[in-house]
């Protein structure tokens, strides 16, 4: 079951882009709305496909969601190689590496 929750996750062009987004740094939910012209409602749903497929993870600080990739899950790492090579998100894992940098 878990095997199809994944690849249901995987089966979205926006959750590939939240993915790359997130290949680097964590952002709050609403720092992902930022980039897709897309309700929040529709975004809070494609969070929580990938956070059901353990794709992503969320911690609450405060008042904002924080996500987060797994880095330990197998399809993220072979993700992480294709997200390389893409040219639609290899630009968001280059944004979110940016990012990450700025956090540090």
């Amino acid at each position: 079951m878990r095997v199809v929750k994944t690849f249901e996750a995987l089966a979205s062009e926006p959750r590939l882009k939240i993915l790359a987004y997130l290949s680097k740094a964590s952002m709050t939910a609403g720092e992902i709305a930022g980039r897709f012209d897309m309700t929040k409602p529709s975004l809070s749903k494609h969070l929580g496909i990938l956070e059901n497929a353990g794709l992503i993870t969320s911690v609450k600080k405060g008042k904002f969601v924080h996500y987060s990739i797994v880095e330990e899950h197998i399809v993220n790492t072979l993700d992480g190689y294709l997200q390389e090579v893409c040219p639609v998100r290899g630009p968001l894992r280059a944004e979110s590496a940016g990012k990450a940098e700025d956090k540090d």
